[in-house]
């Protein structure tokens, strides 16, 4: 944080709430790297129109794995070939354990150096993310064909690739040109949707973040990409339950409102307008590489819990009284660099990313004057703040009923996170991420152990018993 002065102007709820809902054909015209996107039922069928409007006289080669290639691989590589495109073999990942791990886009990589066509990925979030990384360094562009309402990375800048054992997000630009067939979208697995649906969900407590970053003079929130991710984002989740049963308007307003996500990131160049402190908890568990009945829970579902996790904290956050903040006390009991380094380290000694969460802690860390300076502030504009966060939030109970709803876990046992775990989670996560969340304002206040003494404690929402 820059010592910034207690005249910042945040921006203003007219700006934040008084928004219509952007069309993914608008979103699509401020998009920065995506030229094409299709979204329809049947639409696999205009995927060689596509491609040969975006690359015309190139050459094609599919990207899936065994199962999306059953599922439209196949598919997307015939209607290629009728209509005169040159289709090289497709390349299929055969590892039952894929996920998003810089060694499978090393395996890319190596298939991409042989020959100069163009690559269509054919899958959802880890295909489209190894896909998109090595386009991106064997310098070429791609074609994204989604399978799934799974996650919002069909359309965003960067790649979230586990990287020497961090979870990060890798500079890479989106497709070139998306497809989303929505019959295909909607007979994927139930489980699938409901991810995405949590994925979609978290959209809610990360705007709650880049409003408190905004107020408090941390990273502004930019107009373009908060209308993008936000206008719309009541609608598309409406309706849990149809979700879930894979109905085609609910399944096609759930698909519009990932995409949009990933266009408001490739804006913003940044996964701020979509991500906050609810995936830093998805990340910790990925960093200490979490795992449920033998496979690592998906991203979606990871995110739904910290999505919980973080709207009960800001509940608790929301009965705080800033005026009663003693900012003498608090900055003078306020660590110094050497110390927080120190602390960090000993907090990750065992864990393989230790070097990654005090890289992370020090790069945000602010000292004692530049934290009065934004306690200050937070004292200063807490009523007006705690009004847009209300604003914005969605409560706690109803969170939990909509992803019990679109059959999304809504307890942290049902990913195999413990309650003390999860406790310990809230810690962790501050660390291991240099953006300014409510993680931030929590511990900068000296508000956060109470805040989850009262939620894991005899009646919260987490107790532990």
């Amino acid at each position: 944080m820059s010592n910034t002065p207690s005249s910042i102007q945040p921006i203003d709820a007219d700006t934040l709430f008084g928004i219509t809902r952007l069309s993914p054909q608008e979103a699509l015209a401020a998009a920065s790297e995506t030229k094409a996107l299709v979204l329809e039922p049947g639409c696999l069928g205009k995927v060689a129109q596509v491609f040969k409007q975006q690359f015309p006289g190139r050459k094609a080669v599919v990207i899936a794995d065994q199962n999306t290639m059953a599922v439209a691989g196949n598919a997307v590589r015939d209607a290629l070939a009728a209509d005169g495109v040159t289709v090289l073999e497709p390349f299929i990942f055969t590892d039952p354990g894929l996920y998003a791990e810089y060694k499978y886009v090393e395996q890319l990589i190596a298939s991409f150096k042989t020959h100069d066509a163009i690559p269509v990925a054919v899958g959802s979030g880890t295909i489209n993310d190894l896909t998109k990384r090595a386009s991106h360094e064997t310098g070429r562009q791609y074609v994204c064909v989604g399978t799934a309402a799974s996650m919002d990375g069909y359309t965003a800048f960067g790649a979230s690739i586990t990287y020497e054992n961090a979870k990060q997000t890798l500079v890479c630009p989106a497709p070139q040109a998306v497809l989303a067939d929505i019959d295909v979208i909607k007979k994927a697995p139930p489980e699938m949707t409901a991810s995405g649906y949590a994925d979609l969900l978290a959209k809610v407590p990360a705007g709650a973040d880049w409003i408190f970053a905004d107020s408090l003079g941390e990273e502004p929130i930019e107009t373009k990409a908060w209308t993008i991710v936000q206008g719309g984002l009541r609608d598309a989740l409406a309706d849990p339950a149809a979700a879930r049963a894979g109905d085609t308007a609910a399944i096609n307003a759930l698909t519009e409102g990932l995409i949009l996500g990933g266009f408001a990131m490739q804006w913003a160049k940044s996964s701020r307008p979509a991500s906050g402190a609810e995936h830093q908890f998805s990340h910790l568990w990925d960093m200490e590489h979490h795992t449920h009945n033998g496979a690592a829970p998906s991203h979606g579902f990871k995110v739904g819990i910290g999505t919980l996790a973080i709207t009960s904290l800001y509940e608790q956050l929301l009965r705080m009284d800033a005026s009663t903040l003693d900012i003498d006390a608090i900055c003078a009991a306020w660590p110094d660099a050497k110390t927080v380094e120190a602390n960090t380290a000993a907090l990750f000694a065992t864990a393989d990313f230790k070097e990654t969460a005090v890289r992370e802690t020090m790069t945000k860390y602010v000292d004692a004057a530049a934290l009065r300076k934004q306690l200050e502030l937070l004292k200063a504009e807490w009523p007006a703040i705690c009004a847009k966060l209300r604003r914005q939030l969605i409560p706690f109970a109803d969170i939990k009923q909509r992803l019990q709803s679109v059959g999304a876990p809504f307890e942290p046992e049902q990913i195999g996170i413990t309650r003390q775990r999860l406790r310990e989670t809230f810690t962790k996560a501050y660390h291991i991420r240099r953006r300014f969340t409510v993680l931030d304002v929590a511990v900068r206040t000296g508000w956060l152990a109470p805040a989850l003494d009262a939620l894991f404690g005899p009646g919260g929402a987490w107790e532990i018993k």
